[in-house]
């Protein structure tokens, strides 16, 4: 009986805690929706000089996108109602002031403004606190630190390397040229710019595209960043999944984990056997005298003003962001390129006329090579117009910011520039959706803004390794033009879709010819 009183008093006492726990709880979560609201309300008023397309209650314009290929589309579409910006809403509580305009994005470049904490801040677990999102001293250290990784002298003997990766890829290429079927070439660029930024930055012969990739398989490396780019984006898409602990304790949550363990052995691998590798050089002098210095080498020998070098987690984080950002960004580049070319062949010939020309019967792209292919060099531009790589990109303001057209925006907002949305403004490029690299001839550059054309951002905190990724670009098309001819297929047109770079929802496909051995 005794025993019987305890338990019932004991389920008393947990029923009663259980009680207190739901009540708390709740009062938890009504505090918090009611902070929330008072803060949408802010941001209702703050960006009232803003319109913006109609949006729903309670997922905002999270609807409008139904990731079918025509997202991109709707942005550009919108800003033609809404000149120079407008606001976006994702869920009830997140609002973004979207500008397209030259003019709009000239003020927020110009700045050193952090990039936003919200979605950025879902890379930080894979990418860690480097260049990309870190701001203050902390990027201003980092990136005065890392900028002589990309001195012209360091940049130079990599194009041999490019054009080695780009040979392997195009040997492989073989079997496809002797059919008449298309192909997916996106993930052909990838495997072959992580071979290159491999050889490259990291001086690391890793054979990844013949060896556990290619025709058999998926690099896991590059099956982790494609994972990890499409669970960013998911997570982004899912309000609930902004709460660090709801998206944990989900199946996408688990996934994105897995992903990031992948990504994080293999460049965990590549500084540990660097480090042994360097155990008794400190100097760059010495390892110079050796061979020819690389990104990697540069990280770890790195010292400021008070001979402070970076930590390991830094140098983690930079390798995980030069991994990330010198090979995914830059095959997205080469793609749409590759798949612009294809559906213009007039172009695609003056540019195999001009590589033909320079290559005066070589194979392979040399440095002095790189300035002999200038219409090249406008086609490979007039595909990033179209198909930018970084699709978009946002800040948070640390202060008030007022535009050139008198309109201000209070510290906190998140302003996001539609790099797509710029390079497709009918405002600002006659004719926008049309392929015309004489746009790009100097006396036609010459007439626009600078903040038109904007690939790799501008300003202070634009892309540290651009003339890398330009490099690249030009060695990769132009050796690819000289070997195969290149046509769309008219039924596989890729369908658009921004991730953390621009790629298509059912691939790239072209197909492609051995080009005429006489004519060569």
């Amino acid at each position: 009986m005794e025993l019987f009183e305890t338990l019932k008093k004991v389920t008393l006492d947990s029923y009663r805690i259980h009680h207190l726990v739901a009540i708390f709880s709740l009062v938890y979560v009504i505090l918090k929706i009611s902070k929330l609201i008072v803060k949408r309300n802010e941001w209702i008023r703050a960006l009232e000089t803003f319109p913006g397309p109609p949006k729903h209650w309670l997922f905002g314009h999270v609807r409008e996108f139904k990731q079918d290929g025509n997202d991109m589309y709707k942005v550009v579409k919108w800003g033609e109602s809404y000149p120079l910006a407008f606001q976006m809403w994702f869920g009830p509580f997140v609002s973004i002031l979207n500008i397209h305009h030259p003019d709009y994005v000239k003020t927020i470049l110009a700045s050193t403004e952090p990039k936003d904490d919200l979605s950025y801040r879902f890379l930080i677990p894979w990418i860690g606190d480097g260049l990309l999102v870190s701001g203050g001293q902390k990027w201003f250290r980092h990136r005065r630190l890392l900028t002589p990784g990309f001195h012209y002298d360091v940049l130079k003997p990599y194009v041999k390397m490019m054009a080695d990766s780009a040979k392997t890829m195009l040997d492989k290429w073989e079997t496809h040229s002797k059919s008449d079927e298309s192909f997916e070439l996106f993930e052909h660029v990838s495997l072959m710019t992580l071979d290159s930024i491999m050889k490259c930055a990291f001086s690391s012969n890793t054979n990844c595209q013949t060896v556990g990739g290619g025709e058999s398989g998926t690099n896991s490396y590059i099956k982790a960043v494609y994972e990890l780019s499409d669970l960013v984006n998911v997570r982004f898409r899912t309000f609930p999944y902004h709460s660090e602990w709801i998206f944990q304790l989900s199946p996408h949550g688990y996934k994105y984990r897995k992903a990031c363990n992948v990504a994080h052995s293999h460049t965990e691998e590549i500084i540990r056997n660097r480090k042994e590798a360097l155990k008794d050089e400190k100097e760059l002098g010495r390892i110079q005298a050796k061979r020819n210095l690389d990104f990697l080498d540069i990280l770890l020998c790195a010292r400021d003003e008070d001979q402070q070098g970076l930590s390991d987690e830094a140098i983690r984080a930079e390798v995980d962001t030069f991994m990330f950002e010198g090979h995914d960004t830059t095959a997205s580049g080469i793609s749409w390129t590759l798949y612009s070319l294809a559906c213009n062949p007039e172009h695609q010939q003056i540019c195999r006329d001009e590589v033909i020309s320079a290559l005066e019967g070589r194979d392979t792209m040399e440095w002095e090579d790189l300035s002999k292919i200038p219409y090249t060099t406008m086609c490979i531009k007039e595909s990033l117009r179209l198909y930018p790589p970084v699709p978009g990109m946002s800040r948070k303001l640390t202060k008030p910011m007022t535009f050139f057209d008198g309109r201000t925006v209070p510290k906190g907002c998140l302003v996001g520039t539609s790099i797509f949305g710029i390079h497709r403004n009918a405002t600002v490029w006659e004719n926008p959706n049309a392929f015309d690299p004489l746009r790009f001839l100097p006396k036609n550059s010459a007439k626009r803004s600078p903040h038109a054309f904007v690939p790799f951002s501008a300003g202070p905190r634009n892309c540290i390794g651009q003339n890398f990724a330009m490099n690249e670009m030009k060695v990769v098309v132009a050796q690819t033009l000289k070997r195969y001819q290149l046509t769309e297929d008219p039924t596989k047109k890729p369908k658009m879709i921004p991730r953390l770079v621009l790629r298509s929802l059912n691939g790239i496909h072209v197909k492609i010819k051995p080009n005429n051995k006489k004519y060569l």
